[in-house]
């Protein structure tokens, strides 16, 4: 019997098994909103060996009235977030915004991946909101939803254009991205870090190069995730990291060498959260598990069980990120001892809130400002 700690690429792996070349899932389940369900049978006629066919990415432009989303969350470290785009071409199997492709009548699974809608008037709505009277300062975060430097990013450069305009306006920004796009912005940046207002998190899940493949196909591979951190760093941005998720008998054994690798490269904070599978992300997670991990799949799923108080996700506020039981227990404890040793308990926000400066309700900025 195969160990179930030992490397992903190593035991029951199955690369080829069910999956759709460069994406995620090739499932395209209907979403909870739809009155009427559909499933694909087999007659038996079917008998090619050829893979599925490659699925094209589309993009939609949304002429949205407002871009800046608030929550109350305390799960979070940030009471306002800008979402560049909806949907997200990395294709992260376990991603906990796929099932909000329903709210737009789409399927969270190769829809999510495939089916993209950008925010091309970001910039000139934030610049309107931020011009409000009465407008409080507080950190907007950047891509809380779905990643701001998805492979799109290079040519809508929508992130790039909200930078500006949080440069200009001195407002404190944070962003999070597994992408190593984001050294493509390094000059704003790092002007924006000289005046300490902005903190970049990157998502590292795994060292894994095979794992990573598989499981965020069109994201930015480990390798090169570590030399954003270096290069960020180097420009002067302070930089964390989130291992998120953190997923039983997948990555977990990966923590400690993990966080001594952020740290190595320039890391100065480290979290992490326990995988959550809301809504439709069950079924395609789980298809995914059974596609390429057979043999630990049920494993996986009785952890995660045990760790949400018997479902697959708990959504209660203080519980959903961390997870409760013997097994949460242990992973925090493993988390915070690497996070210690490694020096990754620096601070995570910061920034600074009293240089900003409103622009005028035309978008300009004032001129003695």
């Amino acid at each position: 019997m195969s160990d179930p700690r030992t490397p992903a690429h190593v035991n029951d792996r199955h690369p080829e098994k069910g999956s759709l070349k460069g994406r995620g899932t090739p499932l395209n389940p209907d979403n909870r909103f739809f009155s009427t369900r559909s499933t694909v049978e087999s007659d038996g006629w079917w008998q090619s060996p050829d893979p599925l066919p490659a699925q094209a990415t589309t993009v939609v432009v949304q002429h949205s009235r407002s871009i800046i989303s608030r929550n109350r969350s305390p799960d979070v470290p940030f009471e306002q977030s800008i979402n560049p785009y909806q949907g997200c071409e990395h294709g992260c199997i376990y991603c906990y915004a796929r099932p909000s492709h329903a709210y737009l009548d789409l399927s969270p699974g190769l829809d999510f991946e495939t089916r993209l809608f950008a925010k091309p008037n970001a910039a000139e709505l934030l610049r309107a909101e931020l011009a409000r009277p009465g407008y409080q300062v507080s950190s907007i975060n950047i891509g809380a939803n779905t990643d701001p430097y998805q492979p799109i990013e290079r040519e809508w450069r929508i992130t790039r254009s909200l930078l500006e305009v949080m440069l200009d306006c001195r407002h404190p920004v944070t962003l999070i991205t597994k992408n190593a796009l984001v050294l493509r912005d390094l000059d704003l940046l790092s002007e924006l870090a000289a005046l300490r207002l902005v903190r970049v998190m990157v998502s590292v899940t795994t060292l894994d190069p095979a794992l990573s493949q598989i499981m965020e196909p069109r994201a930015s591979a480990p390798h090169r995730r570590l030399r954003a951190i270096a290069g960020l760093r180097a420009g002067g941005v302070p930089v964390g990291v989130l291992m998120a998720p953190l997923i039983p008998f997948i990555n977990d054994a990966e923590i400690e060498r993990l966080l001594q690798a952020v740290a190595e490269a320039g890391a100065d904070s480290a979290g992490y959260v326990l995988l959550r599978l809301p809504h439709e992300l069950r079924e395609l997670f789980t298809d995914w598990l059974q596609a390429h991990f057979p043999l630990r799949a049920e494993r996986v799923l009785q952890i995660l069980r045990e760790s949400r108080g018997g479902r697959e996700n708990d959504p209660r506020f203080g519980h959903r990120m961390r997870g409760q039981g013997v097994y949460a227990d242990l992973l925090a404890q493993r988390f915070r001892r690497a996070r210690q040793q490694w020096g990754l308990s620096g601070e995570r926000d910061g920034l600074r809130a009293d240089l900003f400066r409103p622009p005028r309700p035309d978008g300009q900025l004032g001129l003695f400002d």
